[in-house]
């Protein structure tokens, strides 16, 4: 676990993988975004089935949790530049590449840090499947302040 102090602009992080099973893909669409593409194989000319971008991203910000994990809570975020670049396959692994992007003590909200990190997510063979930045409000801690 790290204190946000111990983070450092243009550090990065890498999570494991986490492989895309058609039974997860299937059912986080029927939940989330019932598309034919996303429910059955028999709907893509991609060939397997095409994985939600709302699962990918969620997948993300899990990876992205594991790889970065603070002792601190964070109590807000905002997310831009969501990309997704690449079609995700129930047959990809994802892994993910967190960059820290910028870091600074909040001027308006004591005891709270803002941190902007680059992720991006990848699949097995390397290619970039998709972007977001998230920028998050994480709580100081008193080592954090020295």
């Amino acid at each position: 676990m790290y204190h946000v102090s111990e983070l450092e602009e243009g550090q990065v992080f890498f999570s494991g993988f986490h492989e895309m099973a058609s039974d997860q893909v299937k059912s986080f669409a029927a939940e989330y975004d019932p598309q034919a593409l996303h429910l059955s194989d028999a709907s893509t000319d991609h060939g397997p089935l095409v994985a939600s971008g709302w699962h990918t991203a969620a997948t993300t910000m899990r990876l992205f949790l594991d790889a970065m994990p603070l002792t601190t809570d964070r109590v807000g975020a905002e997310v831009s530049g969501l990309n997704w670049l690449r079609p995700v396959m129930s047959t990809d692994r994802l892994r993910v590449k967190a960059t820290i992007q910028s870091i600074h003590q909040s001027s308006s909200r004591r005891g709270l840090v803002i941190l902007k990190v680059l992720l991006e997510t990848f699949n097995q063979t390397g290619d970039l499947v998709q972007s977001m930045t998230p920028t998050m409000l994480v709580r100081s801690t008193e080592k954090d302040s020295k």
